[in-house]
């Protein structure tokens, strides 16, 4: 009998391997949030930092916070990942591995002289100057052109070599939550297309990591399509895809068109508030095991026409085809997730506002949550049997994000 399922277990491997080969969408494994993770993409923040939290409110922050704190909370977090055994690849040690030649071609489209003060007839002169300047520069400084996104902004003057200019940065002090600027579907990677502009140079970065890592991405988001990786979340053999703030019904259209999510069943989940402090799915929403997740009370709670009540839509794929159809619309989310089996564990208000609800789940009923959370919430995980590693990320969760945030899973586990 023993023999008889790693026979089958091998056959249905090979099945899903052959269909990958051919491109099709069909994956017999489907993937899921509580699958054990194996590799996670992440970014310790530098010096592109500290733009964003001297005005922390343009910067997409909550608050200020320290820069070499919060840097040395992400190395921290890092470390215990690696304690389970997962591979965390990093943004900064990718770009110290790919080709110099790749890097300068990036810079070259981030790198901005403006001569609108000086004149068009400099043009060329100026951007052959630009180039020369490029292809001069070493590693580490076409990296701090990557992530500060720099603009020298000139003048003429009589003095001194003729020119005067003036520093600009718009650098990617979001870039540490890995987790927005793409996700992960049984059908491979997708490059998001985020909401805010100050925030969209961050994919080519990502994408690029991905190129390194042999996972090239198979579809990117585009036009007036917004896609961002909080709002997605796997579910065994469904896809949960948020629609509010950050991600549109343009953006999961390109998703559903294009066969993207790899699971028959597309869960579209309504956010009808529009808050910052809850601008992804993983902010309000979360799952622990196949059985098991946690939603923050003002949402568990609402009544249907409040703010805080969370709809649904159904979408199914056509069997046999790659189209999806409207199955069901203006479903209760609370009720449809009982419906599937799953027990919701409440998330408090002042245990939200500390972001336990954006815990990162590495295996089935183990995550990994930001620490100090209360009493009452820290006993309900006991009473599930989760096991929690509390990570400390007092600094690092001033920037509107958490665990979940600062973390890509490439892969884990199938999910049976």
């Amino acid at each position: 009998m023993r023999f008889m399922k790693l026979y089958m277990l091998s056959l249905l491997m090979l099945c899903g391997m052959a269909l990958q080969a051919q491109g099709t969408s069909q994956m017999v494994f489907p993937q899921a949030e509580w699958s054990k993770a194996g590799a996670i993409l992440m970014h310790t923040p530098g010096p592109e930092l500290f733009n964003g939290v001297i005005h922390p409110s343009a910067g997409l922050f909550e608050n200020y916070f320290d820069v070499d704190k919060a840097a040395g909370e992400h190395e921290g977090y890092i470390g215990m990942l690696r304690k389970n055994g997962i591979r965390v690849h990093t943004v900064t040690e990718i770009l110290n591995e790919v080709d110099i030649e790749r890097l300068r071609q990036l810079v070259s489209n981030v790198l901005v002289y403006d001569i609108s003060s000086i004149g068009d007839e400099d043009a060329d002169a100026t951007e052959q100057y630009r180039q020369e300047t490029i292809s001069k520069m070493s590693r580490n400084d076409l990296i701090r052109c990557l992530l500060l996104q720099p603009t020298v902004k000139l003048f003429r003057t009589s003095r001194n070599t003729g020119y005067e200019a003036q520093y600009i940065q718009n650098p990617l002090m979001n870039l540490y939550f890995t987790r927005d600027q793409s996700i992960t579907t049984p059908r491979g990677h997708i490059i998001c297309n985020m909401n805010s502009s100050q925030r969209a140079p961050e994919t080519n970065i990502i994408e690029l990591c991905y190129e390194h890592l042999g996972l090239k991405p198979f579809l990117r988001i585009t036009g007036e399509g917004r896609l961002e990786g909080g709002d997605y979340i796997p579910a065994g053999n469904i896809s949960l895809i948020g629609c509010g703030m950050r991600t549109n019904d343009e953006g999961i259209r390109q998703l559903l068109d294009a066969d993207a999510f790899g699971h028959d069943t597309v869960v579209v989940v309504r956010d009808h508030k529009w808050w910052q402090m809850q601008m992804h799915l993983d902010t309000y929403f979360n799952i622990i095991d196949h059985d098991l997740c946690t939603l923050v009370s003002s949402r568990l709670h609402a009544k249907p026409g409040a703010p805080e009540h969370i709809t649904c839509d159904i979408w199914a794929r056509k069997p046999g085809t790659s189209q999806y159809k409207l199955w069901k619309q203006d479903l209760s989310f609370v009720e449809y997730i009982r419906g599937r089996g799953f027990s919701i564990i409440p998330i408090d208000p002042a245990d939200e506002l500390h972001y336990a609800n954006n815990f990162l789940t590495i295996a089935p009923r183990h995550i990994m949550a930001v620490g100090g959370q209360s009493a009452e919430l820290q006993q309900r995980f006991r009473e599930a049997g989760v096991t929690v590693e509390w990570i400390p990320l007092e600094s690092l969760i001033c920037g509107y994000g958490a665990a979940h945030c600062m973390t890509q899973v490439l892969q884990r586990d199938k999910a049976y």
